[in-house]
């Protein structure tokens, strides 16, 4: 897939802006906070209706606007997509392709596929569980779209069965043992859906992202990736393919920590307190790992993504590097770099271009970003 034209309006701090890709490398160049990034959430909004910097569209729109818009020309193997993303300050999102506006957002994702690399990917390694769970379940989302409702569902479940806990907590209804059971069955169901999905892509991602690791470590470092569902001595992974004996599975564990979720007033089971984990041999890369260790582990692991997301869909993603050249030592770079070459559309942000060597340079589109504007140098 190759992206060709993007058009934002009112978005961040571009008030009218458009930009033709002339090459499968463009390089944007400019002091910080003067648009570069938002560029590239832009684009990744446009892969996964997610920013990973905003949590609500009013930090999005333009300051002074009510609304903003993205457009995009995209061309995909079976023909050109036209996308058109509006947001709104109130939160209320317009989603349209090839000028039909949808009535379920989901059906917009799996349409524009890109893997985002940026220095806040480190904490992948070093931050809580739940970046880990948010990393598994964007890549997810572009590998199968209709887990975004499936999540979506699940969070739901969570979020009526934490109330109902909330109250009994408090005491200000009493406990209803027939009203709990029907929100710990739907739990299970819904989770059940989840944990199965995850498991499926870490067992397809690890291999990958192993061999890169491996690679990149100059073969003296062993990576492992394991998905340890929240349901303790109970999971194995037969349990997987059998959703029957998972669901037994999550219910079995509710009744567990049915007393310990009366007393705290929230849900103790599920989905939303898995962990995913990274070890370098054989220890925990969060715990142990040095920086450069913990840099390698999620260059391997972006690379991973692309490599997965290309078998998948059938077509290579995009590849958004925002700044993150920066964080990396030229080892890591020249394995970045190589790993890239023609093969995937990528856009790099970049405050200087001292980083990369002439015949990358002559290779790629190089755009000036300044305060919102964008032009050729």
């Amino acid at each position: 897939m190759y992206l060709k034209h993007l058009h934002l309006r009112q978005f961040r701090n571009y008030l009218d802006q458009e930009v033709n890709f002339a090459a499968p490398k463009t390089i944007l160049v400019g002091d910080n906070a003067q648009g570069k990034s938002n560029l590239l959430e832009a684009v990744g909004l446009l892969s996964t209706l997610k920013s990973y910097r905003a949590g609500r569209d009013k930090e999005l729109v333009k300051d002074g606007e009510t609304t903003g818009q993205i457009y995009a020309n995209l061309y995909r193997q079976n023909g050109p997509v036209e996308l058109a993303l509006t947001l709104r300050t109130t939160g209320q999102r317009t989603c349209t392709v090839n000028g039909n506006s949808l009535r379920r957002k989901h059906d917009f994702l799996g349409i524009l596929n890109a893997v985002q690399f940026s220095s806040l990917d480190l904490d992948l390694v070093r931050g809580s569980p739940e970046n880990r769970r948010n990393w598994l379940d964007s890549l997810l989302v572009q590998l199968e779209p209709i887990y975004a409702y499936v999540l979506q569902q699940y969070n739901q479940v969570l979020r009526q069965r934490n109330a109902l806990l909330k109250q009994i907590h408090n005491s200000e209804i009493r406990r209803d043992p027939t009203e709990l059971a029907l929100w710990d069955a739907q739990l299970a169901t819904t989770g059940t859906r989840v944990t199965r999905r995850r498991a499926r892509a870490i067992e397809r991602l690890a291999p990958i992202a192993e061999i890169w690791h491996s690679a990149i470590s100059g073969r003296i470092e062993n990576l492992e990736i394991k998905y340890t569902p929240n349901l303790g001595a109970v999971y194995d992974n037969s349990l997987r393919d059998d959703p029957e004996k998972l669901k037994q599975a999550f219910l079995e564990q509710i009744q567990q920590k049915a007393t310990a979720e009366y007393h705290q007033g929230t849900s103790l089971v599920g989905p939303h307190r898995d962990e995913i984990e990274l070890i370098i041999n054989q220890t925990p890369a969060r715990q142990y790992g040095s920086q450069g260790q913990q840099r390698t582990l999620v260059l391997a692991l972006k690379l991973a993504e692309l490599k997965l997301i290309e078998e998948v869909v059938g077509e290579p993603p995009l590849l958004l590097l925002d700044d993150v050249l920066a964080e990396l030592d030229p080892r890591r770079q020249t394995q970045l770099l190589e790993a890239i070459q023609e093969r995937f559309q990528t856009l790099i942000t970049t405050t200087h271009l001292g980083t990369f060597d002439t015949s990358w340079l002559q290779d790629s589109q190089v755009l000036s970003v300044q305060t919102g504007h964008i032009s050729t140098p």
